[in-house]
């Protein structure tokens, strides 16, 4: 008898994990589909008026507006604010704040004014927040059990993930691996992987939406001269994800404390300096989110500075108060970078510039099993000796930084780190520059 109670238990949880995640996988994915199509739309428009860059600081003011008049709420004694993006996410998981279902909607606003006017930013931010606020109004309507609403989450990041770069399985592992340094809640994979495959689902085979394709041309064979390279160059790569966090962090610090954290003040003044970047580069290729030369990267040389400059544009974008996502940026600045250093190390091109996109990804998320996955799903499982490498140096050599001060160290990435379990990313940094 007690077995069969506990069976139909078992039935019960892991049928509402599968219908709520599959509900959430088919709602993200519509939207999401919503984001990409809209995102190639303004981009395309922007990219043949360039004078819209023009209007980025006005952009700037009015994407600071909807978030200082929209994007607060006082919860349980806890002010949640939308503006804080994924740290939001990752506190609404850990139960410290509550996610807000207007912070979607707001995010994919915000995200189309900075893409169309010409900020440097990518997608999956707005994907992995509208995810989150869909999975939280499920959570409210059907009133979930406090013991759900964690997995439930997870489940909201995993379809918008997956579903955004078009890796199902990346994306079940990112909402999993997102939230935390060193700790994986294992139960949450079933729905994870059940919203996010649904959510690739929707968007590409319902809505016929397709996402880039990049292309290893060659693969060199294995050697000990071979892996040493890969060891070298996945250090430089873990070292320029550092170098992103600490300027997008240091201007973000800088200008909330300069304006007294006046979202529009921020973003007009940061629309100003993009326009004058913009000037100085003497093109747009460093706007938007740069698919074209991410994409060119793979096949012929582009310019040895654009990983800095990218860099650059983007830590001002999100810095000074616009909004998006991080990973295409880090995919341009780690692609970038592996072009130029071809010549030097003497491996091929595509797979330099495939080794860099993931390895920088990785060093920025912390996240290095879902980096790894996304390179097998990205480049049909070439090369997976190497990628394993390049995300685990990666992952090591960036340290205990990271795009989101908010993610939890609950083990530290190795005893070469004097780390307490339980700090977060924000504390951690903030006592290295303070020691």
């Amino acid at each position: 008898m007690n077995e069969l109670i506990k069976y139909k238990h078992a039935t019960k949880v892991l049928g509402t994990w599968v219908i709520f995640g599959a509900a959430i996988g088919a709602v993200v994915g519509s939207v999401t589909a919503l984001l990409l199509e809209t995102n190639d739309y303004l981009g395309t428009v922007r990219e043949e008026n360039g004078w819209l860059i023009g209007l980025l600081p006005l952009g700037g003011i009015a994407v600071g507006f909807m978030y200082m008049r929209f994007g607060k709420a006082f919860i349980y004694n806890t002010m949640s604010d939308s503006f804080q993006g994924n740290n939001l996410v990752i506190d609404g998981v850990h139960g410290k704040k509550k996610v807000l279902r207007r912070m979607g909607p707001i995010a994919y606003l915000g995200t189309f004014i900075t893409v169309f006017l010409g900020g440097s930013t990518g997608r999956e931010g707005a994907a992995v927040q509208m995810g989150a606020s869909i999975a939280e109004a499920v959570i409210q309507w059907l009133k979930v059990k406090a013991a759900d609403t964690k997995i439930l989450l997870m489940s909201g990041i995993s379809a918008g993930f997956g579903a955004a770069f078009g890796t199902p399985i990346t994306g079940a592992v990112f909402g999993i691996e997102m939230a935390a340094l060193g700790k994986l809640k294992f139960e949450a994979v079933v729905p994870c992987l059940i919203a996010s495959f649904v959510g690739h689902y929707v968007t590409e085979k319902v809505w016929g939406v397709e996402h880039e394709k990049l292309v290893i041309q060659t693969v060199p064979e294995h050697s000990l001269i071979v892996f040493a390279k890969v060891v070298l160059v996945s250090v430089l790569f873990g070292l320029l994800s550092v170098a992103y966090c600490q300027l997008r962090h240091a201007i973000q610090k800088y200008s909330e404390r300069l304006f007294n954290k006046n979202h529009m003040k921020r973003a007009f003044v940061g629309g100003l300096i993009i326009v004058g970047l913009t000037l100085l580069a003497g093109s747009q290729d460093y706007n938007g989110r740069g698919l074209q030369m991410l994409e060119q990267s793979f096949k012929e040389d582009v310019p040895p500075y654009a990983f800095m400059a990218k860099l650059v544009f983007t830590a001002v974008t999100l810095g000074s108060g616009f909004v998006g996502g991080e990973a295409i940026p880090l995919f341009f600045m780690g692609a970038t970078l592996g072009n130029t250093l071809h010549s030097f190390i003497g491996l091929p091109l595509s797979f330099l510039a495939a080794i860099g996109l993931v390895a920088v990804f990785c060093g920025g998320a912390n996240t290095p099993i879902a980096a790894f996955l996304l390179a097998m799903e990205l480049f049909n499982g070439k090369g997976t000796e190497f990628f394993i490498i390049a995300c685990v140096v990666s992952y090591i050599v960036s340290g205990h930084h990271g795009l989101w001060p908010a993610q939890t160290v609950y083990e530290p990435k190795s005893r070469l780190f004097n780390v307490s379990n339980g700090d977060t990313i924000g504390k951690i940094e903030k006592g290295n520059n303070t020691g």
